[in-house]
């Protein structure tokens, strides 16, 4: 098995589609970071909105925003790569006009602002590990993914910074904040757009494995495991600060503690911890993920359960593991999707796994906020009961591709 041993910055960024396209990553998450974070505020102080109208059409348009993801599969397999990644700016671009445009109280404005950045948000990841997997390949690609969801967590964590210190300028600093986030989508879309990076499917397949001839990967585990394995994303940001807060009744310093770790872990050891895992096969370094969250989730049940003045120090600690554990599976789980899936319907696999991905983070703010109320061991048991069920269906699932290029290979040397 090929595996990735030094980290080469000079190649790391020609293999994640060179500099203009990093500097494009750059500008996109720093856009979104700008505003993101703030945008259920947005609706509230700027467009006089109720905090549970705001809430429901943000969550309106992320899970609508879902539906676009078959057409976007169908584009990326006819070999569009760096149009694509382009388009999911773009579209955000109209979303943020949208939003600087909707008078206070329009609440289906803002719906519809929510809808379009929605589209571009559920739209990019497949599109960014598409364009990814057509210049690089093997373990460089998995390095290359790695790298480029560091950059785009400190974009992200660079420009909820800056918008943090702009907040005393209420509202009219919230529609700044909004213009400048368009402007830097539009930055983002035009350098994105000028890499012309486009897949020739034809040739590839003709080029590639036996493997790139064959019908798409069916997935069925790895699909449902993912919308479990993608809870871990939201546990920093959702359900630590709704425990330590409303629950433990502990200082609001620790959850943000928490986030700032979460977020300098992940940008420092995304690509290390790729490269070292490696030298094992991506489906047991996914499983591997799920035992790690899993561990973690419990030892938050065990935090919780101190007492006061100590939980607070106790869950900051056990989130060091947990943020291993989703950063462990942020550098497995894409990869091995597209390790797996032929060339001519890479497009297509992308916009099935990041189908299940954006389910999981729609329902999981719904099912934390739900659980919580009953107690730790609700909470944080049925998380690490289900997380390891997740990471015991990848451990056996077959690969149904890999099976059948072993019977080819056999058929031809029998031939």
């Amino acid at each position: 098995m090929a595996t990735t041993t030094r980290i080469q910055p000079r190649a790391l960024v020609r293999a994640s589609g060179g500099p203009r396209y990093a500097v494009a990553l750059a500008v996109d998450a720093l856009g979104t970071g700008l505003l993101r974070p703030f945008l259920l505020l947005y609706g509230v102080a700027v467009l006089r909105l109720s905090a549970p109208t705001t809430g429901i059409a943000m969550t309106v348009g992320v899970v609508v925003g879902l539906v676009c993801m078959p057409a976007v599969g169908r584009w990326l397999d006819r070999g569009a790569r760096s149009t694509v990644v382009a388009a999911s700016m773009l579209v955000r671009v109209l979303g943020v006009v949208v939003l600087l445009a909707t008078p206070a109280g329009h609440v289906w404005l803002f719906a519809t602002a929510a809808l379009f950045l929605g589209i571009g948000n559920q739209a990019w990841p497949a599109a960014h590990a598409a364009l990814v997997a057509t210049v690089a390949h093997g373990r460089e690609r998995d390095a290359a993914l790695a790298g480029g969801r560091a950059l785009r967590n400190a974009g992200l964590g660079v420009g909820a910074l800056l918008a943090t210190t702009c907040l005393a300028g209420g509202t009219t600093a919230l529609q700044a904040l909004a213009a400048v986030t368009g402007l830097a989508y539009l930055t983002a879309a035009a350098l994105a757009w000028s890499v012309h990076v486009h897949a020739h499917p034809a040739a590839a397949a003709a080029a590639a494995t036996d493997r790139a001839d064959g019908p798409a990967p069916r997935m069925c585990a790895l699909l449902a495991a993912n919308v479990v394995y993608v809870f871990c994303l939201n546990v920093p940001e959702i359900a630590l600060p709704l425990v330590l807060v409303t629950q433990m009744h502990a200082s609001a310093v620790w959850s943000g503690a928490i986030f700032v770790t979460n977020t300098v872990l992940v940008v420092t050891l995304q690509v290390p911890v790729t490269v070292l895992m490696s030298r094992f096969s991506r489906r047991s370094v996914l499983a591997l993920a799920g035992v790690v969250l899993a561990a973690s989730y419990l030892g938050f049940l065990v935090a919780t359960s101190l007492g006061h003045g100590w939980s607070g120090p106790a869950v900051a600690t056990v989130s060091v593991v947990c943020t291993i554990g989703e950063i462990i599976y942020a550098g497995s789980a894409t990869a091995l999707v597209t390790a797996l899936a032929p060339a001519h319907v890479l497009g297509r696999t992308l916009a099935r796994f990041q189908l299940s991905t954006g389910f999981g983070l729609a329902v999981s703010p719904a099912v934390i906020t739900v659980l919580a109320p009953h107690g730790p061991a609700a909470l944080w048991g049925s998380l690490a009961a289900a997380t390891l069920l997740s990471a015991s269906a990848v451990a056996t699932e077959k690969d149904q591709g890999g099976r059948r290029n072993d019977c080819r290979r056999q058929a031809r040397a029998g031939t």
